[in-house]
């Protein structure tokens, strides 16, 4: 073996780069100062010698009848002197010599293996690490750049933005730090490595190499969110029933916790059990605080309700509302919060609405005396306040719960029976206020009394207007 082979199964082995890339480099930058000595287009070929520790250049032509193109092609008598087999139609390789190549070509030869290698290098730092985003790595603080941290990864050296720093955080050059890769990306200077401990990725490797359950797979992080430095939630979930997930991650007198908690820099952890019941998984998201009762509000938008005793109300807020923020965060959904005081001032003042009669023009349903005082506090608790409404869904009016079918299409019948009554004395009442239609109602009333049609104009005298024609009553 030669020793250029040696050298360059060392710079592989250094520089992660397979030496197949390196050989191929070593190969191009031969050929490339060939083709610039020579300064033809003839098609050249290049081939590293293990043995030799040489890279042979050749030209490669194609046996003809006749030749054409002198570059490409050769007599078939010509590449029987170079080798002996060769027959029409084969490709002879004429060995071309290196040695005249000269040191210029030797220079740009070295440039583009330096440059080969360097880009092998660079893809391969690239998928090597751009395959572990969301792993958790440790590195050597090296250096600080405007605030953020320069961390060797060993292969190659990552970014730690003071961003991606809880405030309780202070790394010096020479310290060990435990990260996790968030992003991986191309730059013109190569691999940019991103790291994080902010990142709730972070707490869920941590539980994962403190915790042989996650581990192995029986027990599972199905989310984490964090306020770095401050305080997290992890919900857990096993796979296994006589497997308690937050007991295996909190460990024997909270030993495993502990060192996570210590890793974080005294980052509060609260590990609750998962549910794929969203009202179950409140409960225990707002965990240490007692949960009275969970209302889905809207299932589509995820928002809920959580109601809570009044002592225990500070508590599922939390220090800034910070409790029920990352159980928010923890569900996926809106928490609306009240304590059992808010939420009994809220349904009264609901009940003395419906109770209150409408100050809108609307008929208030409390007219039909025929309707039994249960049955009507039924029908105005879910919003039929007014016979319009009433009249307008009678259909919604059926599906009240405890109000049967002859009952509810007794009730609208009613309702439409007392609108069409109402509706001549309306018009009538309107008329007061409107001078347009007293004319109209007159005329109306003349032809009620008379039998026949008169019109009047407004102001005019109309007491003779009730005799019977020809002065007969």
């Amino acid at each position: 073996m030669s020793l250029l082979y040696e050298h360059i199964e060392l710079m592989s082995r250094e520089k992660g780069v397979d030496a197949t890339i390196i050989i191929s480099a070593v190969e191009d930058a031969i050929l490339t100062a060939a083709k610039k000595y020579y300064a033809t287009e003839e098609p050249y070929q290049a081939r590293f010698n293990k043995e030799t520790g040489q890279v042979d250049v050749f030209l490669l032509k194609t046996v003809v009848g006749a030749v054409v193109d002198p570059e490409t092609e050769i007599t078939l008598s010509d590449a029987k002197r170079v080798l002996r087999t060769a027959e029409l139609g084969s490709q002879v390789e004429l060995h071309k010599p290196t040695d005249v190549l000269g040191r210029i070509a030797a220079q740009t030869a070295k440039q583009v293996i330096f440059q080969k290698v360097r880009e092998a290098e660079r893809d391969h730092i690239f998928s090597e690490y751009g395959d572990r985003v969301g792993q958790l790595v440790t590195g050597l603080v090296k250096r600080a750049e405007s605030g953020d941290l320069v961390v060797d990864l060993g292969k190659t050296e990552a970014l730690l933005p003071r961003r991606e720093l809880s405030r309780a955080e202070i790394f010096n050059p020479g310290e060990r730090v435990r990260v996790v890769i968030t992003r991986v990306s191309r730059t013109s200077r190569g691999p940019q490595v991103i790291v994080s401990r902010t990142d709730p990725a972070l707490l869920a490797r941590l539980f994962e190499m403190e915790v042989p359950e996650i581990y192995e797979g029986t027990v599972v992080v199905k989310n984490a969110v964090r306020e770095p430095g401050d305080r997290a939630k992890v919900a857990v979930f096993s796979k296994e029933k006589d497997v308690d997930p937050v007991g295996a991650c909190v460990g024997i007198k909270g030993a495993r916790v502990q060192n996570i908690i210590r890793e974080l820099r005294g980052e509060k952890i609260d590990i609750v059990e998962w549910n794929d019941d969203p009202r179950s998984f409140a409960i225990n998201a707002l965990n240490p605080a007692k949960v009275s009762r969970v209302a889905i509000v809207d299932e589509k938008d995820k928002v809920m309700e959580v109601v809570v005793e009044d002592k225990q109300l500070s508590l599922a807020i939390g220090k800034r509302g910070q409790n029920v923020r990352l159980a928010a965060r923890l569900l996926g959904w809106r928490i609306d919060i009240k304590s059992e005081e808010e939420k009994k001032l809220e349904v009264q003042s609901q009940m003395d609405a419906a109770m209150t009669p409408s100050t809108s023009t609307d008929t208030d349903i409390r007219v039909l005396e025929s309707i039994g005082d249960k049955t009507m506090k039924k029908i105005i608790a879910h919003g039929f306040t007014s016979l319009e409404k009433v009249v307008e869904t009678p259909e919604a009016v059926t599906d009240v719960p405890g109000v049967g079918a002859k009952t509810a299409e007794k009730l609208i019948a009613e309702a439409r029976d007392y609108l069409n009554a109402e509706a001549p004395a309306a018009e009538i009442a309107a008329a007061e206020t409107d001078p347009t239609q007293e004319k109209e109602v007159l005329a109306m009333s003349v032809a009620d009394s008379t039998g026949g049609v008169a019109e009047v104009e407004p102001g005019a005298d109309v007491s003779g207007l009730d005799e019977a024609p020809g002065g007969e009553h």
